[in-house]
């Protein structure tokens, strides 16, 4: 074919696909005004819906829904549930039984909650339609990014994103997490050519379940095509952090691979990965001197941007816990924007923020209110810096608010409906309504209900840390030493971030060697849920915990502060968890000795909560 003939017919292709693509987008924002203008229609026919196509399930039956799909019967008839309610009938699946317990249609698999229960990741059943639901809601996030950041389609996304392990049920369901099961879709794999969502990571490093051949593969490929990066992401705002520690620590070998345009052996064993990674890899040996030049340099500060110039935002989640790492990211990416595309969980995909320039503090979601029925129970707690627990109106309200009927400023307990078979269910997120787009309302997140630590997908409530504590201290007894009082803080000053524990201790004339505050660390560890432990083993996205041994009369300085900004003497009690930073400085000034966990905790890949459950 002649060369003038061939680029006319790339150019033609390409306008197609100009034509298609704008055309994608401009539906994608028709369907968002669409949804949020009827929403309270749409979430009638969300609820409609779910109880008629449900109506012969063994759940609904129970509670006498057969039938019946008016509102009024499913808010009287229907409880509000937590997984501990559900999780009889979710076994039940687990273990085989294909009868229609939750949902008429058949449940693919489970996605694995980083919730825990009783020490244990949840499982939350889906069908497979909501793949689609879950497909649809990504779709909208360029579309929406569009509007306020032009050119994004003339480049590509260095984004970090990794599969986990899984395992299967004795019923042969998989449960996994819910990115990867989305990773591994179809829907995700053969996604038809879009120039908004190219990424620099071949698939085959994305779904190598290796995580460092993994995370050394897409930091090789995001380098060699670094001129061509606009925007660079993670899930989390850990993940993203996780990568630059990675770089810091492995800067030397891929610096090597760029110069001479091949994969070092030694890091990447796999040949599929190797052969992908060698398709966009060539020798570049002016990258390689710029490389060496900025990872020699004293300070990191801005190193995104010095080696991506490009760049324009971090596309990363930093809102609840993940707030904590929003001046860390500053710090290395020289301040571009930190956006926050969307809202979900494992239990249902939920919305997206429709400002996505905002400052991160000021992040809101919308609600698409197509993705499930949507019921708010009101929350009132302490608004001082160190507030316990959020608490709830009633345990079992007699009525929740529906979507459309939340009022501006006030916090609600998120609970939801879903095509899947969860009802009435309480996701234990907490949120605070800031507005609405057209009628349906936006949401921060504000946190996690009863969750007190938390650097990457873990999350550590009071009770758990409490008894892994009180294991640890068992320790102590032989020595005669005792615990006075003891509160807790996620550091994330260092990468990974880590969990620290301030012990006051009363002692004997006997020593306390390091050693064995080191077992005390471990056993904490060993303690605490067996999330906690694949972040720490697998995933390596939590440091090691640490022990600060605080002087005697430490926590009565804390509480002497408290009181002088208006605590009662009478009401106060110490803080399982400090936030507050002058309570933190206070902790700080007042240790007499640190200690770290020595080794990582135990913790098996693909364990399974299935052995005792009757088959």
């Amino acid at each position: 074919m002649p060369q003038a003939k061939r680029e006319e017919g790339i150019e033609s292709v390409q306008e197609s696909i100009i034509i298609a693509t704008t055309e994608r987008n401009r539906k994608a924002l028709d369907f968002i005004e669409h949804a949020t203008i009827h929403a309270a229609e749409v979430q009638a026919e969300v609820l409609l819906e779910i109880l008629t196509r449900n109506a012969y399930t063994e759940y609904l039956e129970r509670y006498q829904l057969t039938g019946r799909t008016d509102r009024k019967s499913f808010k009287e008839r229907l409880p509000v549930i937590t997984y501990e309610d559900l999780q009889p009938e979710i076994l039940r699946i687990a273990n085989g039984d294909m009868s229609p317990i939750l949902s008429a249609h058949p449940i693919s698999e489970f996605l694995t909650s980083s919730g825990t229960s009783a020490g244990e990741r949840k499982i939350m059943p889906t069908i497979h339609e909501e793949l689609k639901r879950r497909t649809l809601l990504y779709s909208l996030l360029m579309p929406v990014m569009n509007q306020y950041m032009k050119g994004l389609d003339k480049g590509k996304g260095m984004y970090f994103l990794f599969v986990k392990s899984e395992t299967r049920t004795p019923g042969g369901l998989l449960a996994r997490p819910v990115l990867t099961s989305y990773y591994k879709s179809q829907d995700f794999i053969e996604r038809p050519y879009d120039p908004y969502n190219v990424y620099t990571s071949p698939m085959e490093a994305i779904l190598c379940s290796d995580s460092y051949q993994s995370m050394y593969c897409q930091l090789l490929c995001g380098l060699a095509q670094n001129h061509e990066v606009l925007r660079v992401g993670a899930v989390f705002a850990s993940g993203l952090l996780r990568a630059i520690r990675f770089l810091e620590e492995h800067w030397q070998s891929l610096c090597q691979d760029i110069r001479s345009g091949t994969v070092n052996d030694e890091e990447v064993t796999d040949p599929c990965l190797r052969e992908s990674v060698m398709k966009i890899l060539h020798p570049n040996t002016q990258l390689a001197d710029l490389i060496r030049t900025e990872c020699s340099k004293e300070s990191w500060q801005g190193i995104i941007t010095r080696l991506w110039p490009n760049a324009r935002y971090l596309d990363v989640i930093v809102t609840g816990a993940m707030a904590q790492y929003i001046k860390t990211l500053d710090f290395y990416s020289g301040g571009l924007p930190q956006v926050c595309t969307m809202y979900a969980s494992s239990e249902c995909y939920f919305g997206i923020n429709l400002k996505p320039l905002c400052q991160p503090w000021e992040v809101s979601y919308t609600l698409m209110p197509n993705m499930a029925f949507f019921e708010f129970l009101p929350v009132y707690r302490n608004k001082n810096e160190d507030a316990g627990p959020v608490t709830t109106a009633t345990e079992q309200p007699a009525e929740l608010v529906d979507l459309v009927d939340v009022k501006v400023g006030q916090e609600y307990e998120l609970v939801i409906t879903t095509y899947s078979g969860l009802y009435r269910y309480r996701v234990g997120d907490v949120l605070r309504v800031t507005g609405f787009h057209n009628a349906a309302p936006q949401f921060q997140f504000v946190c996690r209900k009863n969750v007190m630590l938390s650097i990457d997908a873990d999350k550590t409530d009071e009770a758990e840390l409490h008894n892994a504590v009180m294991n640890a201290v068992k320790h102590l007894e032989p020595l005669e030493a005792t615990l006075v009082e003891y509160t807790s803080y996620t550091d994330t000053s260092t990468i990974p971030g880590h969990y620290v524990l301030y012990w006051e201790l009363r002692t004997s004339a006997l020593p306390v060697p390091p050693s064995v505050f080191e077992d005390c660390c471990l056993t904490v560890e060993e303690s605490l849920n067996s999330v906690y432990r694949q972040c720490r083993v697998a995933d390596k996205s939590i440091g090691p915990l640490e022990i600060k041994v605080v002087e005697m009369g430490t926590f009565d300085k804390l509480m002497d502060y408290a009181i002088s900004r208006g605590s009662s003497i009478n009401q106060y009690k110490a803080a399982r968890c400090v936030k507050f930073a002058p309570m933190v400085d206070i902790l700080n000034s007042r240790v007499s000795a640190s200690y770290f966990s020595p080794r990582c905790p135990k913790w098996t890949a693909g364990r399974t909560q299935w052995g005792a459950l009757p088959r």
